[in-house]
């Protein structure tokens, strides 16, 4: 039973530490994340820039890399100003409703990337095991209704998660060891029953990796032993080429995510949390646009184009 006066009043506060243990070391995570986030932001919207304006990029796997890249721009974006606030104030307070509206936007984020993947997982299994059907299975309306009901799980997934946390009652000050509002420091800070928003943790969350999980796994295992088939040792290398960004990806994001949910709560590991924490809200959605554009011809392609038409106006 909840109270009907949960969290109305003002006193409801949350601080979030952050990396407050080494004040020594203010100016230079500042300026690191600062440069990181910089990095991010004209690497993704660089990214989706080049995509729209290339017509050679206007494939299915282009389109899903476009928001890919838009999703780990709202995803940094959400993180990293009020880490980079943290870092000069010293009030380091947040309200309750900012703290849920943080966690609803980065939580929305990093559930789109999932399925994101996940998707152009079938997108790559279509490409190679049924090339010759491709452009047909992969239309524009199916490519849209994929990108639509990722965004819409993810959407959908937050708020469910974020009523979940809304629905408790929470008293005075609270202390999150961390420098973003995230579920499980959001549910320990709870004063009333957790019974429920636990369950809901446990279902949704596992649904949400594991069916994401087995449609990344399936779709390669079957584009493996495609591959594998092949009779020409060049087809070969093609189609593990334009496999090779997308599993470098996939690694670093689940293997980060997993990394991180393995490390027990302890003072000792609270360093570690951070600095992982730091690694999948601000490093991926750095990395995914200098992977997919280092790995990818086509992309370094356009990027020349348009730097050399820039050389030669000037």
């Amino acid at each position: 039973m909840v109270s009907p006066d949960r969290n109305q009043s003002g006193a409801v506060i949350f601080i979030l530490l952050g990396f407050s243990d080494y004040p020594d070391l203010k100016v230079p995570l500042f300026l690191l994340f600062l440069m990181i986030y910089v990095v991010t932001v004209l690497g993704n919207l660089g990214m989706i820039v080049i995509i729209r304006i290339n017509l050679k990029l206007h494939t299915p796997m282009y389109f899903f890399l476009s928001h890919l890249s838009f999703v780990d721009f709202c995803y940094s974006t959400g993180v990293t100003p009020k880490l980079l606030e943290n870092l000069v104030v010293e009030d380091r307070k947040i309200s309750f409703g900012n703290c849920i509206t943080q966690y609803f936007f980065t939580a929305t984020s990093v559930l789109t990337e999932a399925f994101l993947l996940a998707v152009m997982a079938y997108d790559r299994f279509m490409a190679i095991c049924n090339p010759l059907l491709y452009m047909v299975n992969m239309s524009q309306k199916r490519c849209t209704l994929l990108v639509t009901g990722a965004y819409t799980w993810g959407i959908a997934s937050s708020l469910i998660f974020t009523y979940s946390l809304i629905i408790l009652s929470f008293c005075g000050t609270n202390i999150i060891n961390n420098f973003v509002c995230e579920y499980s420091v959001i549910l320990s800070a709870s004063c009333s029953d957790r019974h429920i928003s636990e369950m809901i943790l446990f279902i949704l969350a596992n649904f949400n990796v594991l069916s994401t999980l087995l449609t990344i796994l399936t779709s390669y295992i079957l584009i493996f032993v495609t591959i594998i088939k092949m009779h020409s040792a060049s087809g070969r290398y093609k189609a593990f080429s334009t496999c090779a960004s997308h599993l470098t990806a996939i690694s670093i994001f689940y293997g980060t995510l997993l990394f991180l949910y393995c490390v027990p709560n302890s003072k000792s590991s609270w360093l570690i949390i951070k600095v992982t924490s730091v690694f999948y809200t601000m490093v991926i959605p750095m990395l995914n646009p200098l992977i997919y554009s280092l790995r990818n011809n086509d992309v370094k392609e356009a990027v020349r184009k348009i730097m050399d038409s820039k050389i030669f106006s000037s």
